[in-house]
């Protein structure tokens, strides 16, 4: 297994970046990384997601929603060919810290036998695109604030 886990604090409320994080019609408009969201935030829901990391090549996976917890996490499982060949479970979580202002933790655990030959490139490109993504959300919640 592979973790590969980023934060960033934001400051603006939980119910700021969680409208922004689950508002999937504006991510082309601002996240750099995941750069398009069909379906609903909801347990058990199939979205359609299409990731670009910096510099890679993006592609499209169909993941189910583990956990939807309004205003604290946002948790989905996504495999490519077959359960166990690159399973990702990627996640979204929202931290009050002060008021006003979260930290959000945003990473993801690989599992399957194909991830030691990816490893390279998820710690790399991966992980820039979920730094990028962060700084883009915490611009965009910023910006709605007051």
């Amino acid at each position: 297994m592979l973790e590969i886990r980023t934060e960033i604090e934001i400051n603006a409320s939980a119910g700021r970046v969680w409208s922004v994080l689950t508002d999937f019609a504006g991510h082309p408009a601002w996240n750099p990384f995941v750069r398009r969201i069909e379906g609903m935030p909801k347990a058990g829901e199939r979205l359609t997601v299409w990731i670009q990391p910096p510099g890679g090549k993006g592609m499209r996976f169909r993941p189910i929603v583990l956990e939807a917890t309004s205003e604290q996490e946002l948790r989905w499982l996504g495999r490519v060919l077959l359960p166990g060949m690159f399973d990702g479970e990627h996640y979204f979580r929202i931290v009050p810290v002060g008021e006003d202002k979260v930290r959000f933790i945003h990473g993801e655990r690989f599992s399957g036998v194909l991830v030691g030959l990816l490893k390279s490139s998820l710690e790399t490109g991966t992980r820039a695109g979920f730094e990028a993504m962060n700084r883009a959300l915490k611009a965009r919640a910023e910006a709605g604030q007051g």
